[in-house]
């Protein structure tokens, strides 16, 4: 009886499996088809309408002011800095060339705010919340927040050049955060690590010498070296903490057709290298942030 039931099995598992493919097949193509820019229901026919804060701030955007702009510090035309880089890769694999990008001053707090938008897709470091997500559309990762070490420049751990070159330093991190677990869980320094109740806590014991490197996300590594800290130095970059990932997605309206495309382009770049080639360029190299392994 149960051989007799195999080959009917089988049969109905290869037409269950054959219909699954079948199915995604034609959901890529309707993707693909959808994609084509003649067809996006964009802010304004034939252009890529592109939001962002003003000011731009290096390393997310770079090239300096451009005469007669509107941004300030850095203007996101000159392609240059991370996410400059990263909005024209994805306008061109939709199909923008350059000149058919146009940017639009807007508000961080705006972009992921309820109501119509004003662009077809926002980038400015947004982090991903199912909050944020009930109102806007979030794109794929463009960019999996790291972990970094801040130290003072000409300090011993500043020329740390690996995660083992950090077991021998005091490290310091504000409680019950993804920095903490960074040295309890990559980096398990022989000194017991110093806890804080907050960030500003941190870079005061930072300063006054308590610890010799305080671990803080990439992005607030930026800002206490360029704003906090005179003589502060990013070490580098940790590798990932295992559990919930903090990422960077493009911001769309709410239920926008350009969403899947954009997300098919953020794919590619992912799978043929060119989002780790960025990060390489504009957040390792000339952000002064290497990766640390």
């Amino acid at each position: 009886m149960r051989k007799a039931l195999i080959a009917p099995v089988v049969a109905l598992t290869a037409l269950v499996l054959a219909a699954a493919a079948g199915a995604a097949g034609a959901r890529h193509a309707a993707v693909a088809a959808g994609c084509d820019k003649a067809g996006l229901p964009l802010v304004t026919k034939g252009m890529l309408t592109i939001g962002t804060d003003n000011p731009a701030y290096p390393p997310w955007f770079g090239g300096g002011e451009l005469k007669g702009s509107k941004w300030k510090i850095d203007d996101p035309a000159t392609g240059q800095g991370y996410e400059s880089a990263v909005a024209y890769e994805v306008a061109k694999r939709l199909g923008f060339g350059k000149a058919q990008v146009m940017w639009k001053v807007v508000p961080f707090s705006q972009s992921f705010a309820p109501g119509r938008k004003k662009f077809d897709l926002f980038v400015n470091q947004v982090s991903y919340s199912p909050v944020r997500a009930k109102n806007v559309d979030f794109s794929a990762s463009y960019y999996d927040v790291a972990q970094a070490v801040v130290a003072l420049k000409g300090k011993p751990i500043a020329k740390a050049a690996g995660v083992a070159a950090l077991k021998a330093f005091k490290l310091g991190a504000p409680i019950g955060t993804t920095s903490y677990r960074a040295i309890t869980d990559v980096i398990r320094p022989k000194p017991g690590p110093g806890v804080y109740d907050t960030l500003n806590d941190g870079v005061t014991a930072l300063k006054n010498g308590q610890i010799d490197g305080l671990v803080v996300d990439l992005p607030t590594a930026f800002y206490i070296t360029a704003a906090q800290i005179d003589n502060g130095v990013i070490v580098g970059q940790l590798p990932a903490v295992g559990g919930q990932q903090e990422r960077f997605g493009l911001v769309l309206g709410k239920g926008s057709a350009v969403t899947a495309c954009v997300d098919r382009a953020l794919a590619a770049m992912r799978a043929d290298g060119t989002l780790k080639k960025l990060v390489g360029t504009w957040l390792a190299k000339s952000a002064g942030a290497p990766i640390l392994k």
